[in-house]
């Protein structure tokens, strides 16, 4: 089994975690673990493999999440994305979505854990990368106690490097994928309990993560933490998880050195035929708690979606923040 220390991941998040987000996201992190957005692995089969699996070397570490039930074909996409280079491959056995319920596929899995084995085993003979499991605590009507220990039992047995727990159970009939990431308790100490019992095994945690003191609570009981929407939003939390990893104090953000790589990036990418917003829209959320973060947000949401944006529109709207008036970063 692969060694690992503490680890702090942002989640794969469907619309959110591509590649420009990645990029952006490790010039304020050298130490986060990144992810995809859920590849099918279909898709990563017969799809546009540069456009789907594509990604910068700064990137690293980077993990693949795959979505799929079939042995054969995860393990054919595990051995594509290992070929790309990243350094882990992902089971998703957590999205609740029409379109992994039409698949069999995501939280569906949890009523299976026998296929999760299945699957896992399948990739670990194609890759010598970690493959890993992201899971809910259970699904609809599961008893949360035996659903998860069997789930990670069949993982583990099939030689699965670590698990991901999502502490939540997830709703297949009657709640929304957003409603799934809300709605059901959180229940942290069904996690707790299942690394208390395995304390050999790595398992991260996630869901609700909000702040880096709810990261670091949360290391004090499992080997890694997983933080979605709040990254997402307030992106410049990110700026202090390798202090958090190390135990030491934060570094005070370059916003300046920033935003002249973004924008760098941008004008490579526009010229390569993508658009600014492809690239700005993730960094909508930078300045959170600045005077001139309205402003800022204005001129991205705006400028940046026009066709023929420069990334001088990137450095407008970053005029527009004031540095000196940060209130509330958190």
């Amino acid at each position: 089994m692969a060694e690992y220390n503490q680890k702090f991941a942002v989640a794969p998040m469907i619309d959110w975690t591509d590649r420009h987000c990645r990029y952006f996201h490790r010039r304020l992190t050298e130490r986060a673990l990144l992810y995809t957005e859920m590849v099918v692995a279909d898709a990563a089969i017969h799809g546009d493999r540069s456009r789907l699996l594509g990604f910068d070397e700064s990137e690293h570490p980077v993990a693949l999440q795959l979505g799929g039930s079939d042995p054969q074909k995860l393990a054919q996409a595990a051995e594509i994305g290992a070929e790309f280079g990243y350094d882990e491959i992902n089971l998703n056995v957590g999205c609740p979505s029409d379109r992994v319920q039409s698949g069999t596929f995501g939280a569906c899995l949890m009523k299976t854990p026998e296929i999760v084995g299945a699957c896992v085993a399948a990739m670990k003979e194609r890759v010598s990368v970690p493959v890993t499991v992201k899971c809910r605590i259970g699904v609809d009507e599961q008893d949360t106690q035996t659903a998860l220990d069997a789930l990670a039992e069949a993982s583990w047995s099939a030689g699965a490097d670590a698990l991901w727990v999502h502490a939540r159970k997830a709703w297949l009939q009657g709640l929304s994928p957003k409603e799934n990431r809300e709605i059901p308790p959180l229940d942290y100490d069904r996690v707790y309990r299942l690394k208390a019992a395995h304390p050999d095994r790595f398992i991260g945690i996630n869901g609700g993560v909000a702040t880096l003191e709810d990261a670091a609570a949360h290391l004090t009981h499992v080997d890694g933490v997983m933080m979605g929407r709040a990254a997402y939003q307030n992106p410049v939390v990110l700026a202090g998880v390798d202090a958090l990893l190390a135990g030491s104090t934060p570094q005070k953000v370059d916003f300046e050195g920033l935003i002249d790589t973004m924008a760098a990036y941008a004008g490579r990418h526009i010229e390569a035929g993508g658009r600014l917003s492809h690239v700005t829209r993730h960094m909508i959320g930078l300045f959170h708690g600045y005077d001139g973060a309205r402003r800022y947000r204005q001129i991205l949401s705006s400028e940046a979606t026009r066709a023929g944006a420069g990334p001088e529109v990137l450095r407008a709207a970053f005029a527009a923040v004031d540095l000196s008036t940060q209130r509330d970063a958190a």
